[in-house]
């Protein structure tokens, strides 16, 4: 421990001699002053989530996520995977929601991987979406990547009834987190999909789960998702099953999710980005990020990226900031942006350490680490 406390104070001292935070970066200094950057990051997020992984709660402001967590198999080379099981119940005593926590800790079992059972911070119909479950979703996440070694790109959701409630909101929301999501037994109620344009998404209903229409509603959206991936075959992976003579439990038979969405690996840097304000606004959607005073409900935007060229088919907003980094784009080179088939923006766009710094401070994920970004103002129509 004495050994890495040196290492990330002489990152520290380091940083500032690394280039002005404004400087124009090579690709080669980029990847320098990213590898110092990530190191204190982890240094910071180990000490900073230490006492909470050893209470086993997670805290932000005044709330807390209580979590029980079990660890499969042996960790592989590109580190572990993180399961975020959220449990049933709902408007109903705080007994109840506390047994159908303990019985979420047992309910699935990966074959690798760490597998996280937390507590709701409510006890209401809502208690997996409201506003704040982010905020713990995210810490819950840079936690286990800090202390349990987990890639940040096999993260997955999953949930039953209430919990799976949480899963039809929280996955589209935080679309850009998740390798993928399943849903069990829950009400989608005023949830779209096509964020998960990029996050294969599996739907599970009890063909005779019919409180609240959940068996109608779990086949409408999943007919809802055929016809996403119909007109944009490249996106939307999907899988739809509704149980033949079952009710709101499914007698495990939904188990077969784990291995399903294991398969997958979260694309943090994809070609084409939908990204549709839910209830709960978020300023960041993969490599793009919005005003957030202006975010509203409904708000959309659509961009495609191809090698260089970055095209925006659709913006709400007055402007869009485009994050990018040498994986996405050759930034060596000149970035041409259009809005509409019309370019809007064309010029290289320097690397720099304060973007390397802002990106990661502000999404805390290492894997949205970005030394180059450009503002586009959007035409009026």
């Amino acid at each position: 421990m004495r050994r890495l406390c040196n290492i990330a104070f002489c990152v520290l001292l380091a940083l500032p001699q690394l280039g002005r935070a404004q400087q124009p970066l090579s690709r080669e200094m980029a990847a320098e002053v990213e590898k110092s950057v990530r190191t204190v990051w982890l240094y910071e997020a180990r000490g900073k989530f230490k006492n909470e992984v050893r209470n086993e709660t997670i805290e932000s402001g005044d709330l807390k996520l209580p979590f029980k967590f079990k660890v499969f198999g042996e960790r592989p080379e590109d580190g572990r995977s993180l399961y975020i099981s959220m449990h049933g119940g709902g408007s109903v005593p705080q007994a109840v929601n506390d047994q159908q926590w303990r019985n979420q800790i047992g309910l699935y079992t990966p074959r690798e991987g760490v597998y996280v059972a937390p507590r709701a911070p409510w006890n209401a119909w809502n208690m997996w979406f409201q506003e704040g479950i982010d905020e713990l979703f995210e810490r819950l996440i840079q936690a286990a990547v800090a202390l349990w070694e987990v890639n940040p790109d096999k993260v997955y959701l999953l949930g039953y009834s209430a919990g799976g409630d949480g899963v039809w909101r929280m996955a589209p929301r935080m679309a850009d987190r998740w390798a993928a999501a399943s849903m069990m037994a829950g009400h989608p109620g005023e949830a779209l999909q096509v964020n998960l344009r990029n996050t294969p998404f599996m739907i599970w209903m009890g063909e005779n789960d019919a409180a609240y229409d959940r068996n109608k509603l779990a086949v409408k959206h999943g007919a809802i998702l055929d016809s996403l991936q119909s007109a944009d075959s490249e996106g939307y992976i999907h899988s739809t099953h509704i149980i033949k003579g079952k009710g709101h439990w499914m007698e495990r038979i939904d188990t077969l999710a784990i291995p399903w969405m294991a398969q997958f690996r979260r694309n943090p840097y994809p070609e084409r980005v939908v990204w549709r304000q839910e209830l709960v606004m978020r300023p960041s959607m993969y490599w793009l990020s919005a005003p957030e005073d202006e975010c509203r409900h409904g708000m959309m935007v659509i961009a495609e990226r191809r090698k260089n060229v970055v095209e925006i088919e659709h913006c709400d907003y007055s402007h869009i900031d485009i994050w990018l980094n040498d994986e996405m784009v050759n930034l060596d080179r000149p970035i041409e942006v259009r809005y509409r088939g019309k370019r809007i923006f064309r010029g290289k766009v320097p690397r720099t350490t304060q973007n390397i710094r802002q990106s990661l401070a502000s999404r805390g994920d290492l894997r949205y680490i970005f030394p180059a970004v450009v503002r586009v103002e959007i035409p009026k129509e």
